[in-house]
């Protein structure tokens, strides 16, 4: 799926939102974004937002997205509805690039609203899984397969690993990147479209 949202244009992609019924604002215009939009609603139930005031995020830059990330996003969801995750809280999305950026020149990863940093996961219940304190990894450690993690394996590191290690079966993301890659990514996931790409990056 990855490789498939990646390739789309924006009247594509904000057609497939539409067959969806996902709720959502198109941004007229983002720097470095191909087709930026605003959720609006959940996505299977599930509310992505960053940690800021409720209030200020209809308006904030860091809750834009690129339509073709929020349609990975909308199959993640559908993962995490199993787990019954009601709420995704994260670092970032979009940053917006330098003033001095091209009006033209479209950006990679966040500079293009293709990444999400998925830093805490809201159950149902009430429990927190917060990725810098329940992932339990280790730094080059093997993210998902034989021979891999959590250790010690608690109920809060388990649904974390399974959530990580799903999406990865399923291809949504071109690039995820976890605790286990290195310290900058000490407490996320990060999550990204990559477009051109046809391959994929599990750590």
């Amino acid at each position: 799926p990855a490789a498939t949202y990646a390739a789309l244009d924006m009247a594509t992609c904000e057609t497939k939102l539409a067959e969806r019924n996902i709720t959502w604002q198109h941004v007229d215009t983002a720097r470095g974004v191909l087709a930026p939009i605003r959720l609006t609603g959940p996505l299977h139930g599930v509310a992505f937002h960053s940690a800021l005031p409720q209030a200020s995020r209809a308006t904030s830059p860091y809750e834009i997205m690129d339509c073709r990330l929020v349609l990975a996003l909308d199959d993640f969801a559908a993962i995490l509805e199993k787990h019954e995750v009601t709420e995704v809280v994260h670092l970032s999305a979009y940053r917006p690039p330098p003033k001095n950026w091209p009006e033209a020149k479209l950006g990679e990863r966040h500079g293009g609203a293709l990444a999400l940093d998925a830093a805490i996961f809201l159950l149902k219940d009430g429990t927190k899984l917060d990725v810098s304190k329940d992932f339990h990894g280790a730094i080059g450690a093997r993210t998902c397969g034989p021979k891999s993690g959590p250790w010690p394996a608690t109920e809060q590191a388990k649904t974390l690993r399974a959530i990580a290690c799903e999406a990865a079966d399923a291809h949504l993301f071109n690039v995820e990147l976890t605790p286990d890659f290195n310290r900058k990514h000490k407490n996320h996931f990060h999550l990204e479209v990559t477009p051109g790409a046809k391959w994929f990056l599990v750590k």
